[in-house]
């Protein structure tokens, strides 16, 4: 384990600590850090932009592990329950590759696409809203303050749906049928097969794939990034983008460092909380 131990040292545990160091100081990314104290951590109490981040991450949190989440637990059981059982399960296999599509793709791919789709003047969503006699429901998607967050939270579940389904579906495999066999000999219908044998028992998978796809929330980037640039308006700004934004754009280190360093300390709570809840 020596080699592993040493590349995760220097990869993540050298460049955590520096950032957290670094958010003490003020610094441009030249020449020397002048140590500020605490100042980059009271300036980010009273940022209005920061609040905003954050708040806008708890709606990417619905997004990416709530909502696929619970869509995936349906979808997994409509295709083990119904779909493989009636079409085959090669046809289930085929529908599951097609769900789990979204998370083979590149990021930046994926973002240009739905850019291109969600685009005011020649995207392909306005263009079928137009053509079915909906052309009144037509929107600039992203570039409206009033629907981009919701937007940016509709592509991120479909970038997410994927990987539930395929945990869930491997959960279900493992559920006794037995267990089935009974609870319908006992009158059971599928709901409550469903609600009581099979939800408990994919109880490790679902812990799994809330802790991965909220700490996927957390850290989004790179849609917010091609889709957005977290506007107009600061609407789709999240704390990473907002780090990055601080960093390259204003050239202020410091700050920038201390907005990924609480980051840090959300992702690392919120993930001994999730680990403490499924061990109970």
């Amino acid at each position: 384990m020596i080699p592993g131990l040493l590349l995760v040292g220097l990869v993540v545990a050298v460049p955590l600590l520096m950032t957290v160091g670094t958010s003490f100081t003020e610094w441009s990314g030249v020449g020397t850090p002048r140590w500020t104290g605490l100042d980059n951590y009271d300036r980010l109490l009273h940022d209005d932009r920061f609040w905003l981040s954050f708040k806008n991450i708890a709606f990417m949190i619905v997004a990416m592990a709530v909502v696929p989440t619970l869509l995936g637990l349906f979808l997994a059981a409509l295709l083990f329950d119904y779909v493989a059982p009636r079409l085959g399960g090669r046809t289930a296999r085929a529908l599951r590759s097609g769900f789990y599509l979204p998370q083979v793709l590149p990021l930046a791919v994926t973002g240009i696409v739905w850019s291109w789709i969600l685009n005011p003047n020649y995207g392909v969503l306005n263009s079928i809203l137009d053509r079915v006699g909906l052309g009144v429901l037509a929107r600039n998607w992203l570039g409206d303050e009033r629907y981009a967050l919701y937007t940016v939270m509709a592509v991120m579940v479909w970038v997410q749906i994927g990987y539930p389904v395929v945990m869930f579906m491997a959960g279900l495999q493992r559920v006794d049928p037995e267990q089935y066999e009974a609870a319908s000999l006992d009158g059971a219908g599928w709901w409550q097969r469903f609600t009581r044998i099979a939800v408990h028992q994919i109880r490790p998978e679902i812990g799994v794939v809330l802790i991965t796809t909220t700490i996927a929330a957390l850290k989004v980037f790179a849609q917010i990034f091609v889709l957005t640039g977290g506007g107009p308006g600061g609407s789709t700004m999240v704390p990473s983008y907002f780090a990055w934004q601080q960093y390259f754009g204003s050239v202020n280190v410091g700050y920038a460092s201390a907005i990924s360093t609480v980051l840090a300390v959300l992702i690392v709570a919120l993930t001994f909380a999730f680990i403490r809840v499924q061990t109970r």
